[in-house]
């Protein structure tokens, strides 16, 4: 009888993990088990034609099942063209189980033909990392990669499978990994000072991030923003940690610039930060971020981002929805009638003051309502009455994210991703792996022409295996987002305001992203004109398989200019 080899045993331990999906791209080195998935028609496995997009397929799938996602990518070339998803993976803890072969153990005195420190470039962009030296322990580390991957604080993994090594018999049996439970909660007496201290505030404020939507604590959240009349603030987020529609719920605090983020931290007398941590910006401030005299709260499961950069007065490693529970059952023991009531009328003019302000915004839309170019409130204003309740958006529109959640506030959890992490790209793929997890519903992928550009032929990944997604791209024809940036930056440095940098510029020649979904197989129609778009949308509400719409939007761009400017 011939004993079972490796390159068998690791996909029935992926199919005994629950493991249905293996996004990839093939190399020579990972032959053995890619002609063994033959046999395995329970492992599927989704062809992307670059590394990027199939970690980024993946964390869209990760996202969407809160379970780990299973990528293959070749060796030294393919972990390097996977390395910048990686990265976006690991700031977001996506759970990923990324394996990568190699051509052998026995080789690895040769310094031959694609022989690299994979191990070394996988570690910054990963939770762990290593390679099988030993076929005895093949599935052993196989499940430590699994068990590491979908623990909180979760994030991607990297494992080596050296093809001696699964071409060698498995002497180990396959069982199911095992995921440690983190459902722990803090004594009673430190929930309880904790709540005097927020049931005291004047102005308590709430700093939450995906570390709520991972442990399903949003109505937990929500209990407690309500009980204390507390705004509620995402920290670098990109889950719905509590519905958008909430009066409560404010947004988002800065991404790129510490200075628009400290007008929001410096409010509150009391902060409670779960979650997450403080704060995310790429220009940071390097100063206190808090009022004065504020007192911080700190839960997380992460202890490592606690008291990261700002003092904390308490800090609490533990579950955020058991914690949060607890914490408000605590609160409402000791609010008096009077803290009630001082806590609905701060939460009755927070919820009329973001009234107001999406008012306005909206008043501002009707202004620029039927312009040419268009302006994307128009389309969402369109698109959100045509949509079921339950389509689920994958955003990675960043400048015109803020006409969707205007028009199609997000509200149930798992129904809403948006892009975290820093790199472009991940709209179209991680469409895809929210639609794979999630076949019976509207899934809809918003990116922009910059992101769009990244991972294009991911389109053709949605044609082949026919992925019932919709794909719209916001096409401003800039990167308009560094256009915002370089203003900001102008400002600081004393600048006078003039013409952005022509790298900025993506208008010419002419990106048609109509043609390029259909030369892919993907059907799309290109919208210009006001009406224009409710047949579009219609029709790709309507059509069976991948379906896109190229957008064309107002921007601030200068055909004219290149190839005549000297030096763009």
């Amino acid at each position: 009888m011939t004993q079972k080899t490796g390159r068998f045993a690791i996909l029935e331990q992926f199919l005994a993990d629950g493991i249905h999906y293996m996004f990839g791209n093939p190399g020579t080195v990972e032959q053995g088990f890619l002609d063994a998935l033959w046999e395995y028609p329970d492992l599927k496995y989704i062809l992307t034609l670059q590394e990027t997009v199939a970690v980024m397929t993946a964390d869209g799938y990760a996202r969407a099942t809160k379970k780990p996602a299973l990528v293959q990518i070749h060796s030294g070339v393919g972990l390097g063209n996977a390395i910048g998803a990686l990265y976006q993976a690991m700031r977001g803890h996506a759970p990923l189980v990324v394996i990568g072969g190699d051509a052998g153990i026995k080789y690895a005195a040769m310094d031959a033909q694609m022989a690299a420190d994979l191990v070394g470039m996988a570690k910054p962009v990963t939770k762990w990392a290593a390679t099988v030296n030993e076929p005895s322990s093949l599935l052993r580390m196989l499940r430590r990669a699994i068990k590491i991957a979908s623990t909180p604080p979760m994030g991607p993994v990297y494992l080596c499978l050296p093809q001696d090594i699964l071409d060698a018999p498995v002497v180990e049996p396959i069982i199911p990994t095992l995921t440690p439970s983190t459902r722990v909660v803090p004594d009673d007496e430190t929930v309880k000072a904790v709540a005097q201290t927020l049931v005291a505030a004047k102005k308590p404020m709430i700093f939450v991030g995906d570390g709520v939507a991972y442990s399903g604590a949003q109505a937990e959240l929500t209990k407690v923003a309500e009980l204390l009349g507390a705004e509620v603030w995402d920290v670098d987020s990109g889950e719905v940690n509590i519905s958008y529609a909430h009066p409560l719920y404010q947004g988002a605090t800065g991404h790129m610039f510490g200075s628009s983020s400290l007008p929001i931290t410096t409010k509150g007398d009391v902060n409670l930060v779960c979650g997450t941590y403080m704060v995310p910006e790429v220009f940071p401030e390097l100063g206190n971020i808090f009022a004065p005299g504020a007192k911080v709260i700190h839960i997380d499961l992460n202890a490592y981002e606690i008291a990261k950069n700002h003092p904390v007065d308490v800090g609490i490693v533990s579950d955020p929805k058991l914690t949060l529970a607890k914490l408000a059952d605590a609160i409402k023991d000791i609010l008096t009638a009077q803290e009630q009531s001082a806590a609905q009328t701060r939460a009755a003019e927070i919820g009329k003051a973001k009234a107001d302000k999406i008012a306005a915004a909206k008043a501002a839309d009707q202004a620029v309502r039927d312009s040419v170019p268009l302006h994307f409130s128009r389309f969402m204003e369109e698109l959100a009455p045509l949509l079921p309740e339950d389509a689920i958006f994958f955003d990675e529109a960043l400048t015109s994210s803020p006409n969707i959640v205007r028009y199609k506030p997000p509200s149930k959890p798992d129904h809403y991703f948006l892009t975290r992490g820093g790199s472009l790209g991940v709209g179209i793929p991680g469409a895809i792996g929210a639609k794979l997890a999630n076949p019976d519903k509207k899934v809809i992928g918003f990116t922009g022409d910059g992101g769009g550009m990244y991972t294009i032929q991911a389109l053709w990944t949605a044609a082949r295996h026919n992925v019932d997604a919709i794909f719209i791209i916001c096409n401003n024809r800039s990167y308009k987002l560094l256009q915002l940036n370089i203003q900001a930056y102008w400002q600081e440095q004393s600048v006078a305001k003039h013409d952005f940098p022509l790298s900025f510029d993506l208008s010419k020649p002419v990106l048609r992203f109509d043609e390029m979904a259909r030369s892919m197989g993907v059907e799309a129609v290109r919208v210009e004109k006001p009406e224009e778009i409710a047949p579009a949308i219609k029709q790709a509400l309507a059509h069976n398989g991948p379906f896109l719409i190229d957008v064309v939007l107002e921007g601030d761009v200068r055909p004219d200019m290149i190839g005549i400017r000297c030096g763009q």
